[in-house]
Protein backbone atom coordinates (compact mmCIF):
# COMPACT_ATOMS: atom_id res chain seq x y z
CA UNK A 1 0.00 0.00 0.00
CA UNK A 2 2.79 2.28 0.67
CA UNK A 3 4.78 1.72 -2.45
CA UNK A 4 1.04 2.94 -4.50
CA UNK A 5 1.09 5.88 -2.38
CA UNK A 6 4.52 7.13 -3.50
CA UNK A 7 3.72 6.15 -6.70
CA UNK A 8 0.99 8.42 -6.69
CA UNK A 9 2.83 11.60 -5.00
CA UNK A 10 5.85 11.51 -7.26
CA UNK A 11 3.25 11.68 -10.11
CA UNK A 12 1.85 14.71 -9.17
CA UNK A 13 2.70 18.01 -10.17
CA UNK A 14 3.29 19.43 -7.32
CA UNK A 15 6.05 16.52 -6.54
CA UNK A 16 7.33 17.39 -9.97
CA UNK A 17 7.85 20.70 -9.43
CA UNK A 18 9.40 21.03 -6.10
CA UNK A 19 12.08 18.11 -6.83
CA UNK A 20 12.52 19.70 -10.27
CA UNK A 21 13.58 22.69 -8.63
CA UNK A 22 15.29 21.53 -5.93
CA UNK A 23 17.30 19.62 -8.25
CA UNK A 24 17.91 22.68 -10.36
CA UNK A 25 19.03 24.59 -7.12
CA UNK A 26 21.51 22.06 -6.81
CA UNK A 27 23.30 22.25 -10.06
CA UNK A 28 23.26 25.64 -10.03
CA UNK A 29 24.90 25.94 -6.18
CA UNK A 30 27.64 23.12 -7.86
CA UNK A 31 28.21 25.43 -10.93
CA UNK A 32 29.15 28.18 -8.22
CA UNK A 33 31.04 26.43 -6.48
CA UNK A 34 33.12 24.72 -9.68
CA UNK A 35 33.51 28.26 -10.85
CA UNK A 36 34.50 29.64 -7.84
CA UNK A 37 37.12 27.30 -7.39
CA UNK A 38 38.63 27.74 -10.56
CA UNK A 39 38.76 31.31 -10.95
CA UNK A 40 40.60 30.88 -7.34
CA UNK A 41 43.28 28.56 -9.16
CA UNK A 42 43.55 30.29 -11.61
CA UNK A 43 43.80 34.48 -11.01
CA UNK A 44 44.49 33.88 -7.12
CA UNK A 45 42.12 35.33 -4.29
CA UNK A 46 38.84 36.48 -5.33
CA UNK A 47 37.07 40.10 -4.47
CA UNK A 48 33.92 40.17 -3.28
CA UNK A 49 32.11 42.04 -6.30
CA UNK A 50 33.23 38.68 -8.04
CA UNK A 51 31.63 36.60 -5.33
CA UNK A 52 28.41 38.46 -5.01
CA UNK A 53 27.87 38.33 -8.86
CA UNK A 54 28.50 34.84 -9.01
CA UNK A 55 26.23 34.01 -6.32
CA UNK A 56 23.37 36.26 -8.22
CA UNK A 57 24.00 34.26 -11.01
CA UNK A 58 21.71 31.69 -13.16
CA UNK A 59 23.02 28.22 -14.09
CA UNK A 60 23.40 29.38 -17.75
CA UNK A 61 25.56 32.16 -16.75
CA UNK A 62 27.55 30.34 -14.24
CA UNK A 63 28.24 27.76 -17.41
CA UNK A 64 29.22 30.95 -19.92
CA UNK A 65 31.57 32.49 -17.38
CA UNK A 66 33.11 28.67 -17.04
CA UNK A 67 33.55 28.35 -20.69
CA UNK A 68 34.68 31.70 -20.89
CA UNK A 69 37.95 30.68 -18.45
CA UNK A 70 39.51 28.26 -20.46
CA UNK A 71 40.58 31.07 -22.60
CA UNK A 72 40.45 34.50 -21.09
CA UNK A 73 43.49 36.40 -20.21
CA UNK A 74 42.49 37.75 -17.28
CA UNK A 75 39.35 37.70 -14.82
CA UNK A 76 37.76 40.83 -16.73
CA UNK A 77 37.47 38.74 -19.70
CA UNK A 78 35.66 35.74 -17.98
CA UNK A 79 33.23 38.12 -17.60
CA UNK A 80 32.80 39.88 -20.61
CA UNK A 81 29.56 38.92 -22.56
CA UNK A 82 30.93 40.44 -26.17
Amino acid sequence: MVGIQDIELKQTRFYQDVYGEGRQEGRRQEAQALLLRLLGKRFGPLGEEVQLRIAEAGIEQLEAWTDNLLDAPDIVAVFDTN
